[in-house]
């Protein structure tokens, strides 16, 4: 007869952290978030570790390169889909290895005899004042020149002229070597009074712009995720079917490291898999996934993974419980997954991190997850909702949305993820549809990251080790769970402060 395991399934709303003393020297601003991203030896630092213990979900609606780029400035990781060819996705990998914070690739440019009108409408189509001037008119093109919103006036001078009777010559323009790095760059803006500075390569074309403007921007983001050559990290989606393919061609575009991609990652297929890129690619880490139970891990984690992703069926979008009955409850399958994780450190002196995905709709789940063992979070809804994300935004009555889709739906046509024995979905295994729209990434997760900050220090930790060794959890009730929440009737209307 089948097992029964006697435990309830529970998920984190059935959860909430207990307050522990909190020290003089716990604060917000004291609470270190880096987390480990990849097996370690216990005592030696992980290769790659996180400035802040967020990564997004390797989907179509989720990752884009723009989100890669904005999720690594503020310390987490995005895994590019491999819902695409092994062509595209590379390109994705390079687009963010090749972004270079404060360095921006000109996206206002002009050829030296197009007229001032034409410029106007350029920069008016941008919303950018500066625009470069190079032989062919593409942002790689030979510098000869800038011409920014100062240098003419519509009604003083004729817009039927050329714009390089306005521009200033490439003669008379400081202008840095494409080696020069963002300090040395930024050094250069202050000492010499510049708004801006070109960097050309040996042969004169433009590779970037450096503005002063973006200076303080820079400093906005303290704990970026970057290699040692300062680029940021990106990682990258695998599957268990192209592998062989897609795996040099992701790691010659730069990737940091990969993942494989399963809604069941307990299987001998994805063991031969991680043997074989272990194998092969020993230099590039590789996670594995998704398992719900201790046993699983240590079977991913004894065929080379170098962390593994927790849930099946908890993403906000996912109906694989409905349609196969087959999951757990995030809270219950993290809990049972870190017990094998400190098992398996204990046994063989080796740290796999764990990555609790789905089933995280409060930013207050974030904390129980971490608090739960687990060593980051990986979202799909949370970040979909951003500008960066790839859904289209679109107007609704009651406000804007993003549009948001599963891979397991139609719309992704992910039928290799799923393995329904077809050469497409027989069903579906997740749904197509919309999440509010929440603005720009930077801002929305700041808000996240200061919560989890505050409910650290109510806890009594300033890091995540000591956060996880000192938690506590209490159950509660469907009556305390209502508690939990506001019973007034809510004010529509701002108060009006004197």
């Amino acid at each position: 007869m089948a097992q029964v395991i006697a435990e309830v399934s529970r998920t984190f709303n059935e959860f909430l952290l207990l307050p522990n003393r909190t020290r003089t020297d716990c604060s917000p601003a004291t609470v270190d978030l880096r987390t480990p991203l990849v097996r370690h030896a216990v005592g030696e630092p992980s290769a790659i570790e996180l400035g802040s213990p967020f990564t997004s979900a390797i989907m179509q609606a989720v990752s884009t390169p723009e989100l890669a780029v904005a999720l690594a400035r503020n310390g987490g990781l995005s895994f590019l889909h491999h819902n695409q060819s092994v062509q595209d996705q590379a390109a994705a990998v390079r687009q963010v290895k090749n972004f270079k914070a404060g360095f921006v690739t000109s996206d206002t440019n002009v050829r030296p005899d197009d007229s001032l009108s034409h410029l106007v409408a350029v920069m008016r189509r941008t919303g950018h004042s500066t625009a470069a001037v190079t032989h062919d008119g593409s942002a790689t093109g030979r510098l000869l020149g800038l011409v920014t919103s100062r240098d003419f006036h519509p009604q003083r001078h004729d817009l039927d002229g050329p714009v390089s009777g306005r521009m200033t010559a490439v003669a008379d323009l400081p202008h840095a070597a494409a080696d020069t790095t963002l300090s040395e760059a930024n050094a250069r803006l202050w000492d010499q009074r510049l708004d801006c500075l070109p960097v050309l390569d040996a042969e004169g074309h433009l590779q970037y712009l450096v503005f002063r403007s973006d200076y303080t921007d820079n400093k906005r983001f303290p704990n970026q995720a970057v290699d040692s050559a300062k680029r940021l990290r990106v990682g990258a989606g695998i599957n268990t079917h192209d592998y062989r393919e897609r795996v040099p061609a992701l790691l010659e575009a730069g990737a940091d490291a990969l993942c494989f991609d399963s809604s069941d990652g307990y299987s001998d297929w994805q063991a031969q898999a991680l043997n074989w890129v272990k194998k092969h690619y020993p230099e590039i880490p590789t996670g594995g996934g998704n398992v719900v139970d201790g046993e699983a891990f240590t079977f991913l984690a004894e065929a080379g993974a170098d962390f593994v992703k927790v849930g099946v069926g908890g993403g906000s979008i996912c109906i694989t419980r409905d349609q196969k009955g087959i999951g757990r409850g995030q809270a219950s399958a993290v809990l049972d997954v870190a017990a094998a994780r400190d098992a398996f450190r204990d046994r063989t002196g080796e740290y796999v991190p764990i990555c609790s995905d789905g089933g995280l709709v409060h930013d207050y789940h974030v904390a129980l997850a971490l608090a739960m063992g687990a060593d980051f979070v990986m979202m799909g809804r949370y970040f979909a909702r951003f500008d960066q994300a790839a859904g289209a935004k679109l107007p609704t009555r009651d406000g804007f949305v993003k549009e948001y889709w599963g891979e397991g739906s139609n719309r992704a046509r992910n039928w290799q993820r799923y393995g329904q024995g077809g050469q497409g979905l027989i069903f579906e295994e997740g749904v197509d549809g919309y999440v509010p729209y929440a603005g720009d990434l930077d801002e929305g997760l700041a808000v996240t990251i200061a919560k989890l900050r505050t409910t650290m220090v109510s806890c009594g930790s300033t890091t995540l080790p000591e956060f996880r060794s000192t938690a506590r959890l209490t159950l509660v009730s469907d009556q305390s769970f209502q508690e939990s929440h506001a019973n007034v009737t809510l004010r529509d209307t701002p108060t009006t402060v004197a």
